[in-house]
């Protein structure tokens, strides 16, 4: 009785300390900067949303969601697409060579994003690519390809070897075999992956803030600076954005829960 007491408290502790921040932002989109350090943490005197009219109408924040929209949408179906294709290649190979092949293509997992700024920099400078949602995409991709292939490749281990045995014997070819029946059982962890990248890169602030400088080519966590200052923030509006730049990830994760589960769990367990 002590020990689920004690456990309880744990969660409704953590609970608290979860929810909290995230009535202070939702609420504080509703107030103005005195209310909102009047009473942080009170319920805004009147649901009105001149904040939202201010950052949709005065900031442009369209050009940026749109902005960002574009290099994510680009972005997640391309990582995944190679991501899936290296994980079935290396799930294919038997023994060491796939391991070598396996740790190579992962191994980026160890060098920290900062550490390749520099290099980085000069080289899309080089290609032309500064400036450009073009840019953005491939410098996404190439960042986040390592961890889609480990979460893949963990995945995609686990399916049994009688099935490609299978297919096979039906005259299905390598392409097919990853076409027809690697992807429709991976879904789950596909799907899994999906939100994973697409939260990594609808946040991602380095790169945006690298690689742009002219307005109209600014994502979503870049134009949220645009409140913040040396010496003022506007909170209620960097709260307004931030609410903004949450609804697709709210909803992204709604729609693939189901397959998000089920993705976190799978090759968990050999058979």
């Amino acid at each position: 009785m002590r020990v689920q007491l004690t456990r309880r408290m744990i969660l409704l502790v953590y609970a608290t300390l979860i929810v909290v921040p995230l009535l202070v932002v939702f609420f504080g989109t509703f107030k103005t900067t005195r209310q909102l350090f009047d009473a942080p943490f009170g319920l805004p005197p009147s649901l009105t949303v001149e904040n939202y009219r201010v950052i949709l109408a005065e900031h442009d924040i369209g050009t940026a969601f749109l902005n960002s929209t574009v290099v994510v949408g680009l972005s997640v179906p391309l990582t995944l697409f190679l991501a899936s294709l290296a994980a079935y290649a290396v799930s294919r190979i038997p023994g060491w060579k796939g391991w070598a092949i396996f740790g190579f293509l992962v191994l980026g997992l160890a060098v920290p994003a900062q550490a390749n700024m520099i290099p980085q920099y000069v080289l899309f400078d080089s290609l032309g690519l500064l400036n450009s949602r073009l840019g953005l995409v491939l410098i996404n991709i190439v960042v986040t390809l390592p961890v889609a292939v480990f979460i893949l490749t963990g995945f995609m281990k686990t399916l049994p070897r009688e099935i490609y045995e299978a297919a096979s014997i039906d005259g299905a070819g390598p392409w097919r075999v990853y076409r027809s029946v690697v992807i429709p059982l991976s879904l789950p962890s596909i799907a899994a992956t999906a939100i994973f990248l697409f939260v990594i890169h609808w946040n991602d602030l380095l790169y945006p803030l690298l690689f742009i400088q002219e307005p109209d080519k600014k994502t979503l966590p870049l134009a949220l600076l645009d409140f913040t200052g040396q010496h003022l923030t506007n909170y209620p509006l960097l709260f307004t954005g931030v609410v903004v730049s949450s609804v697709p990830i709210l909803v992204a994760y709604l729609f693939l829960q189901r397959w998000f589960v089920a993705g976190m769990t799978a090759g968990s367990v050999k058979g």
